[in-house]
């Protein structure tokens, strides 16, 4: 039987200011907990101007917007538009990006990792995911009930982060109480690299 999942309500966590000092984020997640370096980072950013994002070497980043109209990411020369409707990107984070509001403030959901793999996929409504990474999670853009396996189901409230550290190869649901959002959800996952390594050595061998 699954352990119960933990849950983070946005809302209930403080905002503290970007490494570059040109926005607030809310730290959802960290792994591991602890003084030692995070090797994953799941966060909710608040956009209010244009301007560049804090750059993080060594780091792999995903990022889908949550609220507002969107932003234009300019990245190696090219740009991304990226809306509530539009697939999570994912990007390296020692490169330069520079970030235009589309229409007004908004806010964006960030997944960022050292190492390992790691995923950020729509969740569309009643449309099961199975993922064999162990660390799963699920951020709502809207409420509604969450199942996985023999587990209780269990009603999440609009922007709560849902994660559990040993969920690979299970079936997870998410039913939106609301229809209006194409993609109410979003399905988060990692495999830190020491568990890359062995399962890769597997193979191999």
């Amino acid at each position: 039987m699954m352990k119960r999942p933990q849950l983070i309500h946005a809302g209930e966590v403080a905002p503290q200011p970007w490494r570059n000092g040109a926005g607030r984020t809310r730290e959802l997640l960290t792994w591991p907990a602890g003084p030692q370096p995070w090797q994953l980072r799941i966060s909710l950013a608040e956009i209010s101007r244009d301007g560049p994002f804090s750059l993080y070497p060594g780091i792999e980043r995903w990022i889908s917007v949550i609220e507002g109209a969107g932003v234009r990411l300019l990245l190696e020369g090219r740009e991304h538009r990226l809306d509530c409707d539009s697939k999570p990107l994912r990007f390296d984070g020692a490169l330069p990006v520079s970030c235009t509001l589309i229409d007004g403030p908004g806010t964006d959901l960030n997944l960022m990792h050292a190492g390992g793999r790691a995923a950020m996929i729509a969740a569309h409504s009643a449309v099961a995911w199975i993922s064999a990474l162990p660390q799963r999670g699920l951020f709502t853009r809207t409420a509604g009930l969450w199942s996985a396996g023999d587990a209780q189901a269990l009603h999440v409230p609009a922007h709560c982060l849902l994660w559990l550290d040993e969920a690979a190869n299970i079936s997870w649901t998410f039913r939106a109480d609301s229809t209006d959002a194409a993609a109410p959800a979003l399905w988060l996952g990692f495999m830190p690299a020491a568990a890359v390594y062995h399962r890769d050595a597997r193979i191999q061998t």
